[in-house]
């Protein structure tokens, strides 16, 4: 859309700035992610999965060794036994089994890392880490009795501040991505309100002068997994530990990637190859190979 058609679509936007914009007509929308999580950990309960809550801790498994075409030797990993510690007691539960599938979020580089993925040498496949760490990101709702109303579609600016129409009370949630000099410390969940003052508001008023009146009614911090090396997501198996498989890093789109990554991530178990999709891109192999897939859109 030029800048004049989408000032006659939504008369309540600042056009100032914008050279083009993108509205999607169909097959694009926003859900409410926890609805969407809990449906999909009902229905495979119903299917006989067992959820067991706790905390990895060690990782029992057996060594081989192998030498490739260019004489460099390598050391084979097989996970046997995952240690659990439970959640309100100080004792484990070994779990044995025959896949790990590593899809632990924003710990699933902690989790990579007592399975002993990343302490080879520098410069290494066996010293090639998983770069998935966490980052804390606020979520606000607010309320504008003045705002752009029904019709407001979700938002990205291109400041990389979004919001969306939360319910029907002229109430909006949205945030914006802090820069990496900004980024706060990911040890709690508190919310930085400054953050929104400074950081968000500004942005959202000059889009929508609208918001130059709102009032923020509440707050939350979650966790994105932030994959450092690439911002996409990691799936698939590790080549050298070759029973631990990924489906993490996908920096804030996990949710909406969730069905297509387990499908994916299921084929592979079952078959050995992907097979709906082709997602060799997103190999962890390509950390030590250097070659990136960028994200460059990370809200």
């Amino acid at each position: 859309m030029s800048p004049e058609q989408l000032r006659n679509k939504f008369p309540w936007i600042n056009t100032e700035g914008v050279a083009l914009a993108s509205y999607g007509l169909e097959g694009e929308g926003w859900f409410d992610p926890w609805c969407l999580l809990q449906g999909l950990r009902r229905k495979v309960q119903s299917m006989g999965v067992l959820f067991c809550h706790g905390e990895v801790t060690r990782f029992v498994s057996s060594s081989s060794r192998m030498e490739t075409m260019s004489g460099e030797e390598m050391t084979l990993k097989r996970i046997h036994e995952v240690h659990v510690k439970m959640d309100h007691s100080m004792e484990y539960q070994p779990v044995e089994c025959a896949i790990v599938i590593n899809a632990a979020g924003a710990w699933s580089g902690q989790v990579a890392e007592l399975a002993g993925i990343g302490n080879g040498p520098p410069g290494t496949l066996q010293g090639t880490k998983l770069p998935v760490e966490p980052r804390k990101r606020y979520v606000y709702l607010w309320h504008c009795p003045q705002g752009p109303g029904l019709e407001t579609p979700f938002l990205a600016d291109t400041s990389r501040a979004y919001f969306r129409r939360e319910g029907l009370g002229n109430n909006y949630l949205g945030g914006c991505s802090p820069t990496e000099e900004e980024e706060p410390d990911p040890g709690n969940l508190e919310v930085d309100h400054g953050f929104f003052q400074d950081k968000v508001w500004p942005h959202l008023a000059q889009r929508v002068p609208a918001f130059k009146s709102l009032k923020v009614r509440n707050a939350w911090a979650g966790y994105y997994d932030y994959n450092t090396f690439d911002q996409n997501g990691v799936v698939g198996p590790h080549p050298l530990v070759v029973n631990m498989y990924f489906a993490t890093g996908f920096s804030g789109h996990g949710l909406q990637q969730a069905p297509a990554v387990g499908r994916a991530v299921a084929e592979l178990v079952l078959e050995g190859q992907f097979q709906t999709i082709n997602l060799s891109s997103f190999l962890f192999s390509r950390f030590f190979l250097g070659e990136k897939v960028l994200e460059r859109y990370i809200i």
